[in-house]
């Protein structure tokens, strides 16, 4: 082959591999530089299975909103088990396969700053879910977690009656590493400090674990007496669960134990009489919202009425947002709020083991 013809068959080789490449850019699937990328795949990365609403209640809501709003959508799921660095790699695989919208529930909201930044420079659409994560997000859809966290103190201050005045109140706060936890803790305080006598025992709990609370509510019993706190107030209601079988272990009755998050076994608690409240967050309208805004970014819609707030995070000021709202519940309006929204029947709290308990409570 003469060195003429020898450079028209390389420019040609050339050219036809530059038009394949090409075509398979605009195909799709891939993260390289000007890709369009999977427009028909949303990634769902939630924090941890020891809250029972997650599974439960967040991702099939979730989902089901995802697939009705786009039939032809999918929904790459994990679960990252309170594992920050599991997260990441959950993350950056979605990255990897070319998804261009994810929504994100961070273990380590902090931390999130860098990756979150590496997707949005690939025009990835990451949208914070409960939790405001650090780093270029395009939406953010929780609730006003100050507020619950007054709502918290409000209830256990309702809870203590006359006595408020005069009561020792113990604190079992949150995961340090979950930016809402400081806001509930914040929001709390600002009741608290100003309705009851002391604050005399609290903790940071890592990763919400109800064992640590079980451990750290056994401690502040020993340091100050079975006599010694008049209310107990604890960030969730798996916490709660914690708490309460240490009280139970050491002989302590009738305090006044908040929680949060409405779930099952709490629920159920406050029907026995071993916890007096929990905040009740709707998650539908949360979890739809959330779908309809991870549907509207991946076919490159605007998410204005979705978004009606703005808030900051460290990293990003007027980020989109939607914060709902929610309600303390007793004892005496579990039937008005729970049930009547249908997030449990009253068969499914009213099990035979907490029926007598039920009957006694009206709830029916």
């Amino acid at each position: 082959m003469n060195a003429k013809l020898r450079r028209v068959v390389i420019g040609t080789a050339a050219i036809s591999m530059a038009v394949s490449l090409a075509a398979c850019g605009k195909a799709g699937g891939g993260d390289g530089g000007g890709d369009s990328g999977d427009n028909k795949t949303i990634g769902l990365l939630l924090p941890e299975n020891k809250t029972t609403r997650y599974e439960t209640f967040d991702r099939p809501l979730m989902e089901k909103k995802i697939k009705s709003l786009c039939s032809e959508c999918d929904v790459k799921y994990n679960n990252a088990t309170q594992d920050a660095e599991l997260q990441k790699k959950q993350f950056d695989a979605l990255i990897a396969q070319g998804v261009k919208t994810i929504i994100l529930d961070a273990v380590d909201a902090q931390a999130t700053k860098s990756w979150v930044d590496r997707a949005a420079k690939k025009d990835v659409k990451v949208v914070a879910y409960d939790r405001l994560a650090e780093g270029d997000i395009s939406a953010y859809i929780s609730y006003d977690n100050e507020r619950i966290g007054e709502l918290q103190g409000q209830g256990l201050v309702e809870a203590l009656g006359d006595k408020a005045k005069d009561s020792n109140v113990v604190m079992i706060n949150g995961s340090p590493t979950d930016p809402n936890a400081p806001l509930f803790k914040k929001g709390a305080h600002s009741v608290l400090d100003g309705k009851v006598k002391k604050v005399v025992y609290e903790q940071d709990i890592p990763d919400w674990s109800p064992d640590e609370a079980n451990k750290k509510m056994g401690a502040a019993i020993t340091k100050l007496g079975k006599d010694g706190f008049d209310g107990v107030y604890a960030a969730n209601d798996g916490m709660a669960g914690g708490v309460s079988t240490a009280m139970k272990k050491q002989g302590v009755k009738d305090v006044p134990l908040g929680g949060q998050d409405a779930e099952l076994a709490g629920l159920q608690r406050i029907i026995k009489g071993d916890q007096t409240l929990t905040i009740y967050k709707a998650i539908k309208p949360q979890a739809e919202t959330t779908a309809e805004i991870a549907v509207a970014l991946l076919k490159g819609d605007k998410i204005d009425e979705f978004t009606p707030k703005k808030v900051d995070s460290k990293s990003k000021k007027g980020v989109p947002a939607q914060l709902y709202d929610a309600k303390i519940v007793t004892k005496d309006n579990i039937q008005d709020t729970i049930v009547k929204d249908k997030v449990y029947k009253v068969s499914e709290i009213c099990t035979a083991q907490f029926k007598k308990a039920c009957d006694a409570a009206g709830l029916k």
